[in-house]
């Protein structure tokens, strides 16, 4: 039943805001800044209204830790397609997201991805991935947070995540913008566990310490990649087993 409701909504949001989606456009042209903070908020009571529907009980912390008056790099673990509807309902300032190619294709919803810096990115063509990380170091010049998953592709193994690619990476490094590792935990549990129905599940929601490059030396700002993963691999670790002993004293 959660699956059915979802989708309605979803089709019913974007059918019934076409007319705001006439108003955004118009604004982009007259204030850009405006339209980014509009189409923001919209964006957000969008995936807030699923994250109630699907009715995941999410609790989040160290939100408070996220920089509010400059861009940053949110780099998180993924394992759901509901990653990116939790984590962007949290975020305090305009902010773009990496997504998968085939996303540009959603009639409507591209739309609203496209007024709120969404970039595009093909896993199987080196330049053309290239090109849209030039773009969203030039969108964190322009004072526009990214959000980008830097294992590549959703995590079906067994394993805490996978590498992090370091390319991901340069969007930090080419502009300076703070890292902010940010971790999730049984996010899989609401959809791809059990596909293709939609379950209530606790979810855990972790932001680490932001880390700041002008605080690094040059072979640690190299690395930065593999210091993230390592936050968020820890972090992961850590609240995974925090939850299974929950789930399991709920048992007894």
């Amino acid at each position: 039943m959660r699956t059915i409701i979802v989708a309605l909504y979803l089709v019913l949001f974007l059918v019934l805001t076409i007319p705001l989606m006439l108003f955004e456009w118009i604004l982009g042209f007259i204030n850009p800044h405006a339209r980014d903070v509009s189409s923001l908020a919209i964006v957000q009571w969008g995936f807030r209204c699923i994250t109630v529907l699907t009715g995941a009980k999410v609790t989040c912390t160290g939100l408070e830790k996220v920089p509010k008056d400059r861009p940053v790099l949110y780099v998180l673990n993924h394992r759901s397609i509901f990653d990116i509807v939790l984590t962007y309902t949290r975020v305090p300032r305009p902010t773009g997201f990496i997504a998968k190619k085939e996303l540009r294709k959603v009639p409507l919803l591209n739309i609203w991805i496209y007024f709120v810096h969404t970039l595009f990115l093909d896993r199987e063509n080196v330049r053309e991935g290239m090109k849209t990380i030039l773009k969203a170091i030039d969108n964190v010049k322009n004072g526009i947070s990214i959000l980008i998953c830097p294992e590549g592709t959703r995590n079906k193994t067994e394993e805490p995540l996978q590498e992090f690619k370091g390319g991901s990476f340069k969007i930090a490094t080419k502009t300076g913008c703070p890292v902010v590792p940010v971790t999730l935990v049984n996010t899989e549990n609401m959809f791809e566990a059990h596909f293709p129905w939609i379950k209530a599940v606790p979810v855990i929601i972790e932001y680490g310490d932001p880390i700041y490059l002008e605080n690094l030396s040059k072979d640690e700002i190299k690395d930065i990649h593999q210091t993230a993963e390592n936050i968020v691999r820890e972090t992961y670790i850590r609240n995974r087993a925090a939850l299974d002993e929950q789930l399991a004293a709920k048992k007894k």
